[in-house]
């Protein structure tokens, strides 16, 4: 590239939101520009059609954003959070959604890597699965590149996690029910190989303890494990309603749209007959028959934070390697009410 005239550097300038100053500093490679800015005028550059100087070619303004398929309302809610924000620090984010089958997480780890990446945001990825090598992304460290881990959690990962706190949820969600009188309360979650999941169920134990005065072996018998699918909900749901719950708390929205599928597959009705909880508020749960009471995560909150590590980590500015845990919150819709007064016996 070049010199680059006058008008250049005004193009140039105005689109990354910087001074002419600053983007002659950043194509001469002189010193005094935070990493940030300085892959926000690259980015521009990108953008303007304009080459990058010889010496600034290795220099990436990409990051990988990898999540689970996109199937599930929550993961691209997450998505929607964290491109824009990504954006705004001169990043391009790279979506990367795994399918069934389709390409895995370290697929889409070799191929960022072969693009030169400033660094990968991971959600809900192996990290979050209690029995997978974690090695993988001590290998990543090793090599400099900034990551972020969000929900989930793993030892020995020099990293910042970012987390819903999932016990949290339980107790929200259980105290709720347990005002309404119900004390036969199921739990749907998925595999318990999963941290989030390891989570939820060691929070509802406690929380029917605390709550309803029901011990962990007879807690034990209203737990389902399942997938976290419209199917996985509505498996669940026939193995609860089976012994006696009146309620039922789900690990994820869909499930808790399986679980409402049983309950009027069965001739009951939700939420006269079995109240029913999600999990994440995703977008247009409020608009289901019936609108679903459910605990919501903070997106935006987590999404926020996740991109302000990254951007800390690219910048030599390490976040703390602390996993930060944000407390849900709870909708109550429609999809709970009192418990019938002669099922306050049932099971």
């Amino acid at each position: 590239m070049t010199e680059p005239s006058r008008a250049t550097l005004a193009s140039i300038a105005l689109q990354a939101g910087v001074s002419e100053a600053t983007v002659s500093r950043v194509l001469n490679d002189r010193p005094g520009v935070s990493a940030t800015t300085r892959q926000s005028v690259l980015t521009a550059l990108d953008v303007l059609g304009y080459e990058r100087p010889t010496r600034l070619r290795g220099q990436s303004a990409l990051v990988g954003l990898i999540t689970p398929e996109l199937s599930n309302p929550i993961f691209p809610a997450f998505a929607q959070v964290m491109e824009p924000l990504l954006a705004q620090h001169g990043l391009t984010p790279v979506l990367c959604t795994q399918t069934p089958g389709g390409v895995d997480e370290d697929d889409y780890v070799a191929m960022l890597l072969e693009r030169g990446v400033a660094g990968i945001i991971f959600v809900s990825g192996m990290h979050a699965d209690a029995t997978a090598d974690h090695a993988r992304y001590r290998a990543l460290v090793d090599r400099g590149l900034p990551i972020v881990l969000v929900n989930g959690y793993a030892e020995g990962i020099d990293a910042p996690f970012i987390s819903d706190d999932d016990s949290a949820a339980m107790d929200l969600a259980i105290r709720h029910l347990a005002s309404m009188g119900h004390v036969r309360i199921g739990l749907a979650v998925g595999p318990g190989r999963f941290v989030p999941v390891v989570r939820k169920r060691a929070g509802y134990l406690a929380a029917m303890q605390a709550h309803v005065g029901m011990g962990a072996a007879d807690a034990e018998e209203l737990i389902s494990h399942s997938l976290f699918t419209v199917e996985g909900g509505q498996a669940a749901a026939h193995h609860l309603l089976s012994a006696g719950a009146t309620a039922i708390v789900c690990g994820s929205d869909l499930m808790a749209l399986g679980a409402i599928r049983t309950i009027r597959q069965r001739g009951l009705s939700c939420p006269g007959d079995t109240s029913v909880i999600g999990y994440d508020d995703s977008p247009l749960i409020a608009f289901t028959d019936p609108p679903l009471t459910t605990v919501r995560q903070a997106v935006v909150a987590m999404g926020t934070s996740a991109v302000q590590a990254l951007i800390d980590e690219i910048n030599g500015t390490p976040a703390p390697r602390d996993e930060f845990i944000f407390r849900p919150e709870l909708i109550v819709r429609a999809s709970t009410a009192p418990v019938r007064l002669d099922e306050g016996s049932v099971g």
